[in-house]
C-alpha cells in the first residue's frame, strides 16, 4: 500500500487551534457521513448538512480527490451558461473542525465516498484519529426497509466493541452485504483498538429516494447519545414535520395505499411484540411482504407530480 499521508493534507494553523482546545482533555470525536453509498431518505445528507448549516467550521482535512475518484462513473456537475463554462461543481472529501451548542469541538469528515484506493484512504483517516486523539468515531446513513412511517424510527447499530452498542436491539443475523468505505474503515479502525460505531436509519422503502428528514433527526438523536454533543437536533423538527404530513397527505388520497401502510403497521406491531425471536420478522402473520408492499408505495408518490392529485 501507498503512503497514506500522500492523499491528504492537514492545515497547520488549524491543527494548532485544535490542539490547544483539547488540550488536557479528551480529544473530539469524529462524525462521518460520505456521499456514494446507500443512504436511504438522505439520513446521513441531512445530518451532515444541519452540522454545517452554522457556517462557523475550519477546514482541518482535505482529501485529494483526483487520486481517489472515478469521474466517469460519478461526473460532477458543471454549468453551460450560452456560449461558456461558467461553473464546476468540484467534489470534495474533507474533515472539519465544528462545535456543538455547548461549543465543544467536534470532527466531521464529509463529502464523496472514494472509488478507489480504499485501505489507503482508511489508514489516512486512522493517522487523523491518532494525531487529534479521537476517542470515538461515528458513522451515520440510511437504509431501506419494511417499515411504516407512522412507528418510531428506528436503527441498525455497530461497534468495533459490544459495549457500545449494547443497549440497541439486533434485528440482523449474519448476513453479507456490498462493502462501503465507511464500513471498511470501521472495521479497520477496530482491529487497530480504536472504539467506532455506526447508525444505520431505518427509512421507509417507499421514501427511500427523498429526503426524510425524520431519519436525519433519528441519526443525530443516536449521534448524541452516543457521544454526549449537543447538535441542536430541534432545529430540524419542522422540516421533519412537514415533510411528515405531507406524506400523510398523500397517503390519505389513496385508501388502497392506506390498506397497505395499515398492514405494515401490523407488521411492525407483531414484530415489536416478538422481540427475541430469531427472525426479524414476526411470524404467521398473512401480510404482503416488505418489498411488494414498497414497490406499491413507490408507485403511489411516483404519480403524486404537479400534475397529479391537487397539491
Amino acid at each position: 500500500m501507498l503512503d497514506p499521508r500522500g492523499i491528504y493534507d492537514v492545515d497547520a494553523q488549524v491543527a494548532e487551534r485544535l490542539d490547544a482546545r483539547t488540550a488536557g482533555g479528551t480529544g473530539p470525536v469524529l462524525l462521518h457521513a460520505v456521499r456514494g453509498f446507500v443512504d436511504a431518505g438522505q439520513a446521513g445528507q441531512v445530518a451532515a448538512d444541519h452540522l454545517l448549516s452554522a457556517g462557523t467550521g475550519e477546514r482541518l482535512v482535505t482529501f485529494d480527490v483526483d487520486q481517489l475518484l472515478d469521474y466517469r462513473s460519478r461526473r460532477p456537475v458543471m454549468t453551460f451558461d450560452g456560449d461558456t463554462w461558467t461553473e464546476y461543481d468540484a467534489p470534495e472529501l474533507v474533515v472539519d473542525v465544528l462545535e456543538d451548542a455547548a461549543g465543544v469541538p467536534f470532527l466531521l469528515l464529509h463529502g464523496v465516498e472514494p472509488d478507489t484506493q480504499w485501505e489507503r484512504w482508511a489508514s489516512a483517516v486512522r493517522q487523523v484519529v491518532e494525531r487529534f486523539e479521537v476517542p470515538l468515531v461515528v458513522g451515520v446513513h440510511g437504509i431501506p426497509m419494511g417499515v411504516p412511517h407512522t412507528r418510531p424510527t428506528s436503527v441498525t447499530a455497530h461497534a468495533t466493541r459490544a459495549e457500545l452498542v449494547a443497549d440497541h436491539q439486533s434485528f440482523f443475523g449474519t448476513v453479507q452485504v456490498p462493502a462501503s468505505a465507511a464500513a471498511l474503515l470501521e472495521l479497520r479502525l477496530g482491529e487497530q483498538g480504536h472504539d467506532a460505531v455506526g447508525f444505520a436509519v431505518h427509512v421507509p422503502h417507499y421514501l427511500a429516494q427523498s429526503a426524510y428528514p425524520t431519519a436525519g433527526v433519528t441519526a443525530l438523536r443516536q449521534v448524541e447519545r452516543a457521544t454526549g454533543l449537543d447538535l441542536a437536533v430541534a432545529a430540524l423538527q419542522p422540516a421533519a414535520e412537514e415533510a411528515m404530513r405531507e406524506v400523510e397527505r398523500q397517503v390519505a388520497q389513496a385508501p388502497e395505499v392506506a390498506s397497505v401502510v395499515e398492514a405494515l403497521e401490523e407488521q411492525y406491531d407483531a414484530f415489536t411484540r416478538s422481540i427475541g425471536r430469531t427472525s426479524l420478522l414476526a411470524q404467521a402473520t398473512d401480510l404482503p411482504t416488505a418489498e411488494e408492499i414498497g414497490a406499491e408505495l413507490e408507485r403511489f408518490l411516483a404519480e403524486q407530480t404537479d400534475d397529479g392529485p391537487e397539491r
